[in-house]
């Protein structure tokens, strides 16, 4: 059996908005059940451990998916999610993958700042082992480094939420940093697909997605590396 380790966010403040964000849950929900269907075995955790916050948006009636569906119907993995542990007890060697869902969270000094989380990529990533994430998520790569001190994305294929989506949901000047041009910026190879639609790109160890439609994509490209 394959052990995945999800890495979901501890931060529920939309910057100084007032209002409260999270993860995404179809980012979560959509991933989870492709792999647990085939027999990945998923660990959550999170910098606070816990339960994480979830960005009550997600909750909304148009933003829902039968794997949303599902997940409000699942106790047991209702139960599991509330008891997220905390990253500064993981260790990349009981993992074959590490995986983020996305939400706007990220970028708050949460997985993108976390010197815990921080670590933990580089270490999967320096172990050859798959690094994966979606929309808001790979700002997790903001301070990541490779080996010779280079930023982890530098020269990889990449995407990740665009600068026009950002711009569709009002938050360009709430947010801290745009993820497609903090990729840019740190040298990625980043490309898109217009604005909500799939898209999913798959780089050595590194597979990220563009937005919440593409997190299914991600899956199956991480289930494709697992196998």
């Amino acid at each position: 059996m394959k052990n995945v380790l999800f890495v979901l966010t501890s931060h529920d403040e939309l910057g100084d908005t007032g209002e409260k964000t999270g993860f995404w849950v179809e980012e979560f929900a959509a991933p989870y059940y492709l792999l647990t269907d085939k027999g990945v075995n998923v660990t959550l955790a999170s910098p606070k451990g816990g339960q994480p916050p979830i960005d009550p948006k997600s909750e909304q009636p148009d933003f829902q998916t039968p794997a949303t569906k599902r997940y409000y119907e699942d106790q047991e993995t209702q139960d599991k999610i509330s008891k997220t542990i905390k990253l500064s007890d993981v260790s990349q060697a009981d993992y074959d993958a590490v995986f983020s869902p996305g939400g706007q969270q990220e970028i708050y000094g949460d997985l993108a700042e976390d010197e815990n989380s921080i670590k933990l990529i580089e270490s999967f990533y320096n172990n050859n082992k798959t690094v994966a994430a979606v929309c808001h998520a790979p700002a997790i790569f903001k301070n990541t480094k490779n080996t010779d001190g280079s930023p982890l994305v530098k020269g990889k294929k990449v995407t990740g939420f665009t600068n026009g989506e950002e711009d569709a949901v009002q938050l360009t000047d709430v947010v801290p940093f745009l993820v497609e041009d903090m990729l840019i910026s740190n040298g990625g190879i980043y490309s898109k697909k217009d604005d909500w639609n799939p898209y999913a790109v798959e780089d050595g160890l590194l597979i990220t997605g563009q937005n919440p439609a593409s997190s299914e994509l991600v899956a199956e490209k991480l289930l494709e590396r697992l196998q």
